[in-house]
């Protein structure tokens, strides 16, 4: 995944991928997107993700989702 999105750092939240300039783990916007939240509710609750981060996040973890199913 694009570096400009996303890093992992020892150093910041035990080495979690983040968003890219914060310590906002990735895992966490699945985890509200897994419990029925809202982007929105998401982003209310983050506020040092902007939203095109996320759909950008997002829309990363489709592309690599859907070439793995085609490679399998």
């Amino acid at each position: 995944m694009d570096k400009s999105l996303v890093n992992s750092d020892p150093e910041i939240m035990s080495g979690a991928l983040c968003f890219a300039g914060t310590r906002v783990p990735v895992k966490h916007l699945f985890d509200y997107l897994e419990a029925g939240s809202s982007l929105e509710a998401f982003l209310e609750d983050f506020p040092t993700v902007s939203r095109a981060r996320a759909i950008s996040v997002l829309e990363a973890a489709h592309s690599s989702l859907a070439a793995s199913a085609t490679a399998a």
